[in-house]
């Protein structure tokens, strides 16, 4: 094969873009042990007995998922059902109410237990316990250790429910600097030979 004949600026192109791939691909396995190393954080946190303090700042409540807390509430209004799981795994509804501080302000959302119709409860609020869950738009939820009267009680917050994808998006790029080395060698190829 006569190198001169190679395109450089295309070949360029393609190199560049597949050191892109990989490097994406190296980018996500870092990911994957950070994500490991998070979610092991998780899973000790769940065995810890000791209440934490629900922090104010919804940016810093990451670091007490999967704690334990209790809260005064103010409640008020009824629950806003939602899909969701009992503590034997039955499909059904989760039962969300608001959490309010005395100004009137959305604290937490507080998993109040799980029936299996949709229909809303009344939510009084007053002293919650229960596990900090992941999400939910003030950065945290609270799954109550009892649930209202007339609900079951809804499945606990778990660290293995957070999904660690990275290997997979890792392999992905990886394959994808690979196709795309492989197909502009081939048309490379087919190009030489048809100049040759």
């Amino acid at each position: 094969m006569n190198l001169r004949r190679v395109p450089i600026f295309p070949t360029l192109i393609v190199l560049i873009a597949a050191m892109v791939m990989v490097r994406l691909g190296f980018w996500q396995l870092d990911r994957l042990h950070q994500k490991e190393a998070l979610l092991a954080q998780y899973a000790r946190a769940g065995s810890l007995s000791a209440d934490v303090r629900l922090p104010l700042d919804k940016a810093n409540r990451e670091a007490v998922w999967f704690r334990h807390t209790t809260i005064e509430c103010l409640g008020g209004g009824s629950t806003q059902p939602m899909a969701g799981h009992n503590e034997t795994g039955e499909t059904g509804w989760a039962q969300w109410g608001q959490c309010r501080s005395a100004d009137g302000r959305t604290v937490v959302e507080v998993n109040a237990g799980w029936s299996q119709t949709p229909s809303a409860v009344a939510f009084p609020g007053g002293t919650i316990r229960g596990m900090i869950a992941p999400d939910g738009p003030t950065g945290a939820r609270i799954v109550a250790d009892q649930p209202l009267p007339g609900l079951a009680a809804s499945a606990r917050p778990d660290p293995n429910d957070i999904p660690n994808n990275h290997l997979s998006y890792a392999v992905q790029w990886f394959l994808f600097a690979a196709t795309a080395l492989v197909i502009y060698g081939l048309a490379l190829r087919k190009r030489l030979a048809a100049t040759g």
